[in-house]
């Protein structure tokens, strides 16, 4: 028969041990007493009351991770599709954050339905006020209109929003390949315009290149029309110092002085005929011709010297 004693050291050992549980670290655990809210205990090992006390919940105090999808309507109408990561955690490791935390939920699905819900909600919100053109830039902007509404709420669960990150926005097939052709036809106008400005820049640059080389080559014609102008006079004044000295001889040697002439046109006749660019020369070979010549060599010859200023100043 066993003895009572040892059965009484087993129950009060079996009580001992009931008694004693742990906590795992990053976690808070729920303490209750016949359903009531006793105490909070934190992690290692732990002493409750057997058969009494219980372990209600154990809250993580780790950061948590969602994915969200999920569709808005912009102003114009447009659907837009998210894809998020959210990114929460309890709000701190108080008695209080943590009875919140256990007790506003039943279970953590039901938490999850309603945080998801919750930004879903205000996101939606937020795009519906937007046009479709705005929303890709808006990134930033939907973060922190999130951040702001749902704040107050999440710290009324026990929970702090860390971060809400939107990983990609998308829009309908039909949205999409518009707004590719009107990214195209922007480039494509920016381009025009770019090569507009350069055959501009181009033609600018030759017009004036061109005016500096007529402008060049109107100096040189000048300068080359003024050194022939100039030689042309040294000609004229050599000829003319050559005549006097050979009519001079002339006289000296009682020979007619019509034979400067004729040799003045016999030379001229050479020239026409060398320099000439024409094939065929048309000249007078009579008598008459010939002295019809001479008497204008003469004239021209005895022609008072300021008759050919006049003229020029006329």
């Amino acid at each position: 028969m066993i003895n009572p004693f040892y059965i009484i050291l087993v129950v009060i050992l079996l009580a001992v041990l009931s008694g004693l549980f742990t906590i795992n670290q990053a976690y808070i655990g729920v303490v209750t007493m016949f359903g009531k809210y006793r105490r909070i205990v934190g992690p290692g090992l732990n002493i409750k009351i057997p058969f009494i006390e219980k372990v209600y919940r154990k809250v993580s105090v780790q950061n948590r991770s969602v994915e969200l999808e999920f569709q808005a309507v912009t102003q114009d109408q447009a659907n837009v599709y998210f894809k998020s990561m959210l990114l929460y955690a309890v709000q701190n490791e108080s008695e209080e954050t943590v009875k919140k935390v256990a007790f506003k939920f039943i279970d953590e699905r039901n938490l999850m339905q309603a945080l998801v819900r919750t930004i879903e909600g205000n996101i939606r919100a937020f795009v519906a006020t937007k046009k479709q053109a705005e929303v890709l830039g808006l990134r930033r902007e939907i973060v922190q209109y999130v951040k702001v509404e749902i704040d107050h709420t999440l710290e009324e669960w026990g929970y702090h929003l860390l971060d809400l990150q939107i990983n990609d926005i998308t829009f309908d097939k039909m949205i999409l390949d518009s707004m590719s052709k009107v990214v195209a036809s922007n480039n494509l106008k920016a381009a025009a315009e770019n090569e507009g400005q350069a055959l501009l820049i181009t033609k600018t640059k030759a017009a004036e290149a061109e005016g500096n080389a007529i402008k060049i080559s109107a100096e040189a014609e000048r300068e080359a029309a003024r050194l022939r102008g100039q030689g042309i006079a040294l000609f004229r004044e050599e000829v003319a110092r050559g005549v006097s000295s050979a009519a001079v001889e002339l006289r000296q040697a009682n020979l007619d002085t019509n034979f400067i002439l004729f040799s003045m046109w016999t030379e001229a006749i050479k020239n026409f005929a060398e320099y000439g660019k024409g094939n065929v020369i048309f000249l007078d070979g009579s008598t008459e011709g010939m002295e019809h010549t001479m008497k204008q060599f003469q004239a021209m010859m005895m022609r008072p010297a300021g008759t050919d200023a006049l003229k020029n100043e006329a």
